[in-house]
């Protein structure tokens, strides 16, 4: 598993791209976390903004005191972030574009959500934008732009509509990667400054040595 590597940082944040296989916050298994790593970096408490679920990579952002913390939850809470990710799958969707809605429910004693085209008790409702963007010889890429922010919303979703994240066995791949990774990288986030109120935009680039994000030669513009 690589290393960490920060992506800004100032007195109220900092923003990190968190590698493949590495959980962003405390977990049963002990390993080393995103949050801890961080820590250890600034030599002080940090708050984790978001979640990131650990098999995927990219970008992770956390906050260096409560109010900041909250100001920037808040700003995902109103859907004022802008989240865009990228996702390689190995059947092509339906629709080259198209947006996505649908009611996800949280099954935590098996840390997975499963996604219904209808309302339904104890369901929250999820949606998202995806385009195709690229194919290689075996695998397409998705660019993403996520609306809401529900567990394990991407990968579900994409479930639900026949294409499983390259990888995402959980989710019904066929194979999973030999280092338990998934196909699904936090690309783009775009927010407002807690402090200064200044548009923060900020890209991770993607994971390196992959050869299957390697075979797509060109990334995306914005939605």
């Amino acid at each position: 598993m690589s290393t960490p590597n920060i992506l800004f940082q100032d007195s109220q944040l900092l923003i990190l791209f968190k590698p493949t296989g590495m959980p962003a916050q405390d977990d049963q298994t002990g390993n080393l976390s995103a949050l801890q790593w961080a820590e250890n970096q600034c030599k002080q408490t940090l708050h984790l903004v978001h979640r990131l679920d650990r098999p995927a990579s990219g970008i992770l952002l956390l906050a260096k005191s409560n109010l900041a913390m909250t100001q920037l939850q808040q700003q995902f809470q109103l859907q004022a972030v802008e989240k865009e990710y990228l996702a390689v799958v190995a059947s092509l969707p339906a629709e080259p574009e198209a947006q996505l809605v649908h009611f996800l429910q949280k099954k935590a004693d098996k840390n997975r959500s499963i996604a219904y085209l209808t309302e339904r008790a104890h369901t929250d409702r999820a949606e998202l934008r995806y385009r195709v963007c690229g194919s290689s010889q075996r695998y397409h890429l998705l660019h993403i732009r996520l609306l809401t922010g529900r567990h394990h919303q991407i990968r579900a979703q994409l479930t639900a509509i026949g294409c499983p994240i390259k990888g995402d066995v959980k989710y019904g791949a066929r194979r999973g990667n030999r280092d338990r990774s998934i196909h699904l990288h936090a690309w783009r986030l775009a927010f407002e400054h807690p402090g200064s109120g200044e548009w923060i935009k900020l890209e991770a680039s993607l994971p390196e040595g992959d050869a299957v994000w390697a075979a797509f030669d060109s990334l995306p513009s914005h939605f």
